[in-house]
């Protein structure tokens, strides 16, 4: 079965040899996405909210190139250098999902590639 690779186009994909998403068959998986602006944009925008939020539109567009939609998943997981920003990451992800209502997963860990996102996810669909 051939594999659908998509790509959001930054430099660290090439450099670590990964896809933002990858669609095989019926099955799309979204790589660990966080909230930072584009390469120009060093900042991560504020707060995990808004990092989250952030975060849930790229994978939006990955998730739209692959063919599927926020309905298709079918499982998260959220990777949380401060376990404390739970609800304020909690609140976005359900924002997000609403009654689609995914398996989830939100794991501490102690830091994230780059230094300066404070969450990163993963999502798996099914279409």
């Amino acid at each position: 079965m051939p594999h659908q690779r998509i790509s959001s186009g930054k430099s660290l994909e090439s450099v670590i040899g990964y896809s933002r998403a990858v669609r095989a068959g019926a099955h799309v998986y979204v790589a660990g996405t966080t909230g930072v602006l584009p390469e120009d944009h060093p900042d991560a925008p504020g707060d995990a909210y808004a990092q989250t939020k952030h975060a849930f539109k790229i994978i939006e567009t990955a998730l739209i190139e692959a063919g599927a939609s926020v309905g298709d998943v079918v499982r998260t997981r959220v990777f949380l250098t401060n376990i404390q920003d739970a609800d304020a990451v909690g609140q976005a992800h359900q924002e997000m999902f609403g009654a689609t209502l995914p398996a989830s997963a939100f794991i501490g860990v102690a830091s994230l590639i780059g230094g300066q996102a404070v969450v990163e996810i993963e999502v798996d669909a099914v279409i």
